[in-house]
């Protein structure tokens, strides 16, 4: 699976401790003038320690280092509004459709 997701990314950002993987996130693109921020993750053992804002500033700082882009996207869960908007993004509508 994630050569498939990975392929089609912009770039990812990973944290590591020593050689262990504790965060994660990746940013799709669309080939014009959106990416997309996903699969922000911290292992629980390493939560509350700026990893993931780290993450999503380096992941922030590779899209707009890359050009041409004018916005970055993401979506979470209400329990995430005050750590994302801590990162800088402001809360919009939006809409989902489930397709499966």
């Amino acid at each position: 699976m994630w050569p498939r997701v990975l392929e089609r990314s912009l770039t990812w950002v990973t944290a590591f401790a020593s050689e262990t993987l504790v965060g994660f996130v990746n940013v799709a693109w669309d080939g014009g003038a959106h990416a997309f921020l996903l699969d922000t993750t911290v292992h629980p053992d390493w939560g509350r320690r700026g990893i993931g804002t780290e993450l999503v500033r380096r992941a922030a700082q590779a899209a707009h280092e890359h050009g041409g882009l004018e916005w970055l996207h993401v979506d979470y869960e209400p329990h995430l509004i005050g750590f994302y908007e801590d990162c800088g993004f402001k809360p919009t509508s939006a809409g989902l459709l489930r397709l499966n």
